[in-house]
């Protein structure tokens, strides 16, 4: 297959995985009889196709076992696929994994890339030098990540010594800093807490918005989603179901808003009301008022309620992202 230039950063085309799994066998030398057990073929991608442009931000969605992982793997070129094309940058990852190692940077939550047990300083020393970063280069964006991570404290510690929140902060470090044009991320915040969380999603949205970094990003946490993409692709068992952009998503999931009021007097409640929206009434006394945001708008619905009674609190609610995810994978019989 000839490597070609491309418009596109990332073309996924038919992309097909399998595995074959040792059969299960129970009871006596369970484990001696297993060598001659069949086999069983495992289907973890399944046909997957898309196109990434250059500078899009993606988050790409499974449950466990989806298949996203083992994708993320096969875009790296750590995993060559059963069948089906991938070019990254016009370049097939497994036939010229020099070229496109200086493509991409990788980080994995579960696993890291610096060495266990020598300082932060010298992994990224290391990571300087075979990547041919220059100096003046090393020492300019050292500073840069610096001033949204915070690495500087911890530089001379062993990586072994880190905690979680520091250690995925140097590994962000490591992938960056030499430019790669693609970074892949999988379940980068998983363990963080949130003062760590909100650094690790501002530094990979300043480098989108900086640089024109191309960023794919596999989370649970929709929290990440929300904050950093705006097109998602999502699989289920291996195939693509839904590709798009993630509020149509949520107009086509979850089409409406909640304005949920507690009235000032209880003996009101039955007073607040609005047109065009649906009174939902809580066990805690609370009243909801839903509505859609194409009909009517929530200072309108907040006014006609707020003229009926006193209001003592009101919050309005978007879409919840973790329940529009939950309804897709109903709609596919998961």
């Amino acid at each position: 297959m000839d490597e070609l230039s491309s418009p596109a950063m990332i073309e996924v085309d038919a992309l097909v995985k399998e595995f074959r799994t040792a059969g299960s066998v129970d009871g006596r030398l369970a484990g001696l009889r297993r060598l001659w057990a069949p086999s069983r073929l495992v289907r973890a991608v399944d046909g997957v196709s898309f196109t990434i442009e250059r500078g899009e931000v993606v988050g790409y969605l499974g449950a466990n076992g989806a298949g996203k992982s083992t994708t993320i793997k096969m875009l790296t070129g750590i995993v060559r696929p059963t069948s089906g094309t991938v070019r990254v940058n016009g370049v097939v990852p497994w036939q010229n994994r020099r070229a496109h190692a200086h493509n991409i940077g990788v980080v994995f939550g579960q696993k890291s890339q610096l060495w266990y047990d020598l300082p932060l300083r010298v992994s990224l020393e290391t990571i300087r030098d075979l990547y041919r970063v220059e100096d003046r280069d090393y020492r300019a964006r050292l500073a840069e990540f610096d001033e949204v991570l915070g690495v500087r404290d911890f530089l001379d510690t062993p990586i072994r010594s880190l905690s979680l929140g520091q250690r995925m902060r140097g590994d962000l470090v490591g992938a960056m800093l030499y430019r790669p044009e693609v970074l892949y991320l999988d379940e980068p915040t998983v363990g963080l807490d949130v003062v760590a969380k909100q650094a690790l999603r501002e530094f990979i949205a300043a480098q989108n918005q900086q640089y024109g970094t191309t960023v794919v990003i596999t989370t649970h946490d929709m929290d990440d989603i929300e904050q950093l993409c705006r097109r998602i692709v999502m699989i289920d068992h291996g195939s693509v179901v839904y590709d798009g952009d993630l509020p149509v998503l949520k107009k086509r999931y979850l089409p409406f808003r909640d304005v949920v009021i507690t009235p000032a007097d209880d003996s009101d409640a039955a007073l607040i009301r609005a047109d065009h929206s649906e009174r939902i009434e809580g066990e805690d006394g609370t009243i909801t008022l839903r509505f859609d945001p194409d009909v009517t708008t929530a200072p309108a619905v907040i006014a006609q309620a707020a003229s009926a009674t006193g209001i003592d609190d009101l919050k309005v609610i978007e879409p919840d992202l973790e329940d529009v995810v939950r309804l897709i994978y109903a709609e596919a019989g998961r």
